[in-house]
């Protein structure tokens, strides 16, 4: 939805082909129920944003929603059930990271002492590393408290990679926007309200209002590259166009892949091999290469369950995958639901359930907890590994691509696809 709004405002017509029946792609709404049955709404994961993520909070504004009541604003917090954690105050940079971690609760002056000296060393090299760097290379001057109780949490929060794999640079460059790209960049942003209607159902009206069409339900099977440089798409039934199922389709004179970086590729790898086109069979197959990490969301609910803060950071063990519990009762006042997150994660979706209730029960004290329902993204993100090659935004004269995955640096975030899906405008028009 972000490069078709660039699109309609760089002054081109705009048709969105949505393969699926709703908007939103891997943050949007979905049904669920609750025990007793009333009927809930839940997110096929329970996404957060962050201060920095100016493009995205843009992009709200001009569609018509209003960030301040949209989203719970916190300090950065990482805060575990026992109180224990660190917790910025509402200070500009570097002052709050600084008044917070010097008050962190369960932090020795050890621990203290090395973030702040490992930190400052980071900001003096401007917060750069060697390419083929991990998180875990990087953070090797720390103590393994950190560790399990900041730099993993967080790792895997804005990677969703574990530490020992992901890429130093990208989480550098995470801690460069974040805590030092002004006051509040650093604040967490939880939304009052679905993914849906948070921001890709309000960007569908918007695009409406402004001339373009968004036709959902119609998955293109193949790009059909033209003699006069335009292209033809072909969905299921056949060619088309400005009409859903339109006999005599208008070819496009430009395509946008806003997709998943494995459909993008399979588009791609087919107008390889029909077209013999040597680019596109080297984008597919850098797009193709990208290997992927699991979120998974359980949603459980207890009948006056009601954590001390709307988030809160858990103890991760092999037994007790859970990193992150939310209370969405205090979000969007579905009293009683709490959505705990198991980020890159692995294993049997009934056996993650399971121990997530253990895990509820043991760090919470909720054992009355009951599951509501368990959401997997197989492949929520791509790895973020180090020194990991991303295919580029253009793929051939005519035809872009855009996603979180697309060459830039940051990991799989909303923020780094609105990014490159308003960028991908300015792409399209150079070449």
């Amino acid at each position: 939805m972000a490069a078709a709004i660039a699109h309609r405002q760089a002054g081109r017509q705009v048709t969105v082909f949505e393969a699926a029946r709703t908007v939103g792609g891997r943050a949007r709404a979905v049904p669920g129920v609750l025990p007793d049955g009333t009927v809930a709404t839940l997110d096929n994961g329970q996404h957060i944003l962050i201060g920095a993520y100016t493009e995205s909070l843009r992009l709200m504004r001009l569609v018509g929603m209003d960030p301040a009541t949209a989203l719970l604003r916190l300090p950065l917090t990482l805060q575990f059930p026992d109180g224990q954690g660190l917790q910025l105050p509402d200070l500009p940079p570097p002052l709050d990271a600084l008044l917070g971690i010097a008050r962190a609760k369960g932090w020795g002056w050890q621990d203290k002492i090395a973030l702040l000296r490992t930190a400052t060393a980071w900001q003096l090299r401007g917060f750069r590393c060697a390419p083929h760097t991990s998180v875990a290379d990087l953070c090797a001057p720390l103590t393994p408290r950190l560790m399990a109780e900041f730099i993993d949490p967080l790792c895997v929060s804005a990677l969703n990679t574990p530490a020992r794999e992901a890429s130093g640079q990208v989480f550098l460059r995470v801690l460069q926007d974040s805590l030092f790209s002004g006051r509040g960049g650093s604040n967490l942003l939880l939304p009052r309200t679905d993914l849906g209607a948070l921001f890709p159902e309000a960007a569908v009206r918007w695009l409406v209002q402004q001339g373009g069409q968004v036709i959902t339900g119609q998955r293109i099977q193949r790009l059909v590259p033209l003699a006069s440089g335009r292209w033809q798409l072909v969905g299921a039934v056949g060619a088309v166009g400005t009409a859903q199922g339109a006999e005599a389709a208008e070819p496009f004179d430009h395509i946008t892949l806003a997709c998943p970086s494995w459909e993008a590729a399979r588009l791609v790898e087919g107008l390889a091999s029909t077209a013999g086109l040597a680019a596109a069979a080297r984008w597919g197959a850098t797009a193709s290469a990208l290997r992927f990490e699991a979120i998974t969301t359980v949603y459980a609910h207890a009948s006056g369950a009601r954590l001390p803060l709307p988030m809160l950071a858990l103890r991760n063990t092999a037994e007790h995958p859970a990193q992150f519990v939310f209370d969405r009762g205090q979000l969007d006042g579905q009293q009683g639901l709490l959505a705990f997150v198991v980020s890159a994660s692995d294993g049997d979706r009934a056996l993650i359930e399971q121990q997530v209730m253990q895990q509820a029960a043991a760090q919470l004290g909720l054992p009355g907890l009951r599951p509501v329902q368990t959401v997997v993204e197989k492949r929520a993100t791509f790895a973020c590994t180090p020194g990991l090659q991303r295919p580029a935004m253009q793929v051939l004269p005519g035809l872009t691509a855009c996603g979180d995955y697309v060459e830039g640096p940051y990991p799989a975030t909303l923020e780094g696809a609105v990014l490159c899906g308003t960028a991908v405008a300015a792409c399209a028009a150079a070449g």
